[in-house]
């Protein structure tokens, strides 16, 4: 494996990593009671991921201007995939981690009022101490005791979808340009619509109902313990949608393509 592949993977894994633990972060805005802080220093990663995709994609797209027709092409695209799907994992097993860290970190941010001061304290030996300290697995009581008549059963279905989407809108564009090189412009300009329609499944019928249930739990009128069951939901369906990609990028290549010639 040729290391433009390995660095894509790397970050790939960062970016899907990052996405799952954005999750969390309703739950720690809740509880510090600081959601709007809790978004503006989650934005910190948020930075991370973009810098991460921003070289991801002309890497990529560089390793397939020089590979078009290469046997392994597609399994270069399903390992890309299978990593986002192990990172999505893992970020679902960081979460506890992560909320205890970004629980301090808000509380932080609150008193300082400092990004700068932040980043470094979080390097710094006492932040480092708190690191430590942070560490925890899943509780087992929260996968024995899921209640799933308590899930929005419609959100997390358009959540899988839209995640399948954003994943497949990622890699099939670049992944056409091996079907069609002398159409790959047009190819990789096409990505924009099915990122398009899977923002629209998130701005319309995901975004807002998310928001709602957290102003709910803050209100007291929804218990913390049922949003936690609707997180993880949310977890679940980002993973299940990461490999429901495997069986998209295929047609969805084609599909770039049939559209990149009749345009």
């Amino acid at each position: 494996m040729s290391t433009q592949i390995i660095i894509v993977l790397i970050l790939n894994f960062i970016i899907s990593l990052i996405g799952t633990l954005a999750y969390s972060v309703r739950m720690v805005g809740v509880r510090t009671g600081k959601i709007a802080v809790s978004f503006a220093v989650f934005n910190i990663l948020t930075l991370v991921s973009r810098m991460a995709v921003t070289f991801q994609v002309p890497l990529l797209t560089k390793y397939v201007e020089h590979h078009s027709g290469s046997y392994n092409l597609l399994h270069i695209f399903y390992v890309i995939i299978l990593v986002s799907g192990a990172a999505t994992i893992a970020g679902a097993f960081l979460i506890p981690t992560f909320q205890r860290l970004f629980f301090k970190g808000v509380l932080h941010f609150s008193i300082d009022r400092s990004i700068p001061k932040l980043m470094i304290h979080s390097f710094s030996k006492a932040g480092v101490h708190h690191i430590k300290d942070c560490v925890a697995i899943p509780v087992k009581e929260n996968i024995t005791g899921f209640k799933f008549r308590k899930l929005p059963v419609k959100i997390i279905i358009f959540n899988l979808v839209a995640v399948a989407l954003l994943t497949v809108g990622a890699l099939a564009p670049i992944y056409a340009d091996s079907i069609a090189p002398d159409l790959r412009a047009t190819c990789i300009t096409l990505s924009s619509i099915i990122n398009g329609i899977a923002t629209i499944l998130m701005s319309i019928f995901i975004d807002p109902q998310l928001s709602i249930m957290t102003d709910d739990v803050v209100e007291g009128k929804c218990t913390e313990e049922d949003f936690r069951t609707v997180v993880i939901g949310m977890v679940g369906s980002k993973t299940l949608g990461t490999f429901a990609s495997l069986l998209l990028i295929i047609p969805a290549s084609y599909l770039i393509v049939f559209i990149a010639k009749i345009i």
